[in-house]
């Protein structure tokens, strides 16, 4: 992949970042605390980030949208770090050896296991569907994302996925009870 310097003037670049700097400081102050890292720190990832993105394809069309999922990524990458550095990290190539290592049939069963609670989590009551099925969701978001998108308060997030985790616990307990709704469900006998 080539790098294309892109026709992005210094003076649109400089109202840019002038527009994205408050953003940036408070999310970054907010993400910070959660994996033990300098705010300044995430703060540096993601202007190198942009710069990245400025070079290569242009500014973001919805640049604030743009910022906080970088400071969500630049957060997660940061406590990946963090956590291989306490525990130890890996040889280069052990995590990728581990992938490699699984059987056609470890992945099978993984997908299997997914699909399965994927199943359940269709079938929870009310609004918990929508709510859990955002938080398994792979882009990270955030609470307050999570809120808007729901149409509920953020301090009632929280309350409400306890309620709804019980939930599931609970119907996955069932499931595992009486796997002869798996059976019907998935046509194993």
């Amino acid at each position: 992949m080539t790098c294309r310097i892109t026709p992005y003037v210094p003076e649109a670049r400089e109202e840019l970042y002038a527009g994205l700097r408050p953003l940036l400081t408070a999310e970054a102050a907010a993400e910070a605390a959660a994996v033990r890292a300098e705010p300044a720190d995430l703060e540096q990832g993601v202007w190198l980030r942009l710069l990245e993105r400025l070079a290569a394809e242009g500014p973001p069309a919805e640049p604030a949208r743009w910022l906080r999922a970088a400071v969500r990524a630049e957060a997660r990458g940061w406590r990946h770090r963090t956590r291989w550095e306490a525990e130890g990290a890996p040889e280069p190539g052990e995590f990728t050896e581990r992938l490699a290592a699984r059987t056609p049939e470890q992945l099978a069963v993984d997908a299997q296991q997914r699909a399965r609670l994927h199943a359940v989590v269709r079938r929870l009551p009310g609004r918990c569907a929508a709510l859990v099925t955002a938080l398994l969701s792979p882009e990270d978001r955030t609470y307050r994302e999570i809120a808007g998108e729901l149409g509920i308060s953020q301090g009632s997030l929280g309350p409400e996925r306890s309620r709804c985790l019980g939930c599931l616990r609970r119907m996955l307990a069932a499931e595992v009870a009486a796997p002869e709704a798996w059976e019907k469900e998935w046509g194993t006998t």
